[in-house]
């Protein structure tokens, strides 16, 4: 997954105690010092890197500080999103909406000031107060995203920064972690969450991850790990997403639900809870994927269901068109209840 052979740091970055330790984590990797961990050349922004993008991601890190902290309001799959702790992922999913904010590869990104980043989460935490009404996101807790913008099991091959975070959320009675993850990382079963932090497991139907969740763990050994890490205190969700339309595909996500069930124990589905997503894209993205992964963009790019969508921070995405999307999520949702009726939707768009 990760093989770091030069890390590109902020010098502020790396003076931190965090920032050291990352460098002590692969002391043979050449060290590069970079006056802004968002323009590096090398890795942002350069077209001809599209060539080098899975490498890129395999062998580069970067070390920067995290300037601007808050805690975003969202209301759909979380209360809050959280600062990050970092930016970017080792993984290549040819949907991912990262890229489009830094250009091409995008590898991790590890913010060295943690302790700045926790202590205002607790402060925040700690002006919300106990929750006042059930809402979509949990029926007692604020919910805070720690992963908007990576993935937190790849970052914790990384540093201790997921780590930490599941330790501060342990201590938090009216407040929970929450994350979405496509790796595997048997490591955190060891954190001892205590039920607050929320590991959300993306999941689609396996022949179609294999083309387009590149660099990911297996759809099948993402399902095998569900019992195990709600036998750890992780409070255990599923992201049915990003659900693309192709030739079969209602087929295909029958077969995974039912993969579902065999998976889980009675006590796992007890507490489950999905998310549905369907497919946007994007036309830059579109772009980049051509030159390094063309065969993904046969099922993503498809302009004769597809209509133009301008999102909330201005970005021109492309989505399915309006009505054909209200039927393909009718279809869906009927099938997902017929196959798994234990599994709650908290959200669907």
């Amino acid at each position: 997954m990760l093989e770091p052979s030069r890390i590109y740091y902020e010098p502020a970055a790396a003076a931190l105690p965090r920032g050291q330790a990352v460098l002590d984590r692969f002391p043979a990797a050449e060290r590069v010092a970079v006056a802004s961990h968002w323009n590096i050349p090398e890795l942002h922004g350069d077209e001809t890197n599209v060539r080098r993008w899975v490498r890129i991601k395999r062998e580069a890190l970067v070390l920067g500080v995290k300037k601007s902290l808050t805690a975003r309001v969202n209301g759909r799959s979380a209360d809050f999103i959280a600062p990050s702790t970092a930016n970017g992922c080792a993984m290549a999913c040819a949907y991912c909406y990262v890229p489009r904010h830094k250009g091409y590869s995008n590898p991790i990104t590890v913010f060295a000031n943690i302790e700045q980043i926790t202590g205002y989460l607790t402060r925040h935490i700690r002006r919300q107060g106990t929750k006042p009404e059930p809402n979509q996101c949990d029926r007692d807790a604020w919910v805070y995203d720690i992963g908007e913008n990576s993935d937190c099991s790849a970052d914790a091959l990384v540093s201790d920064n997921v780590r930490d975070l599941v330790a501060l959320f342990r201590g938090q009675p009216t407040a929970k972690a929450s994350f979405a993850t496509k790796f595997v990382n048997r490591d955190l079963l060891d954190w001892d969450p205590r039920g607050r932090t929320r590991v959300r497991f993306s999941l689609m139907p396996g022949e179609t991850a294999k083309l387009l969740d590149v660099r990911t763990t297996p759809v099948a050994q993402r399902l095998a790990a569900l019992d195990d890490f709600a036998a750890a205190g992780y409070e255990v969700h599923v992201n049915l997403s990003p659900v693309v339309v192709e030739d079969g595909w209602l087929g295909r996500w029958a077969e995974l639900f039912d993969a579902l069930g065999d998976a889980t124990a009675p006590a796992t589905r007890d507490q489950l809870a999905a998310e549905v997503i369907m497919l946007t894209h994007n036309e830059g993205l579109h772009r980049v994927n051509l030159g390094w992964h063309p065969r993904a963009e046969q099922l993503l790019w498809r302009p004769a269901v597809q209509e133009t969508k301008r999102s909330g921070n201005g970005g021109v995405n492309v989505r399915y068109r309006h009505d054909l999307k209200r039927r393909y999520l009718e279809q869906f949702l009927e099938l997902l209840a017929a196959k798994a009726p234990y599994l709650r939707v908290r959200y669907a768009f």
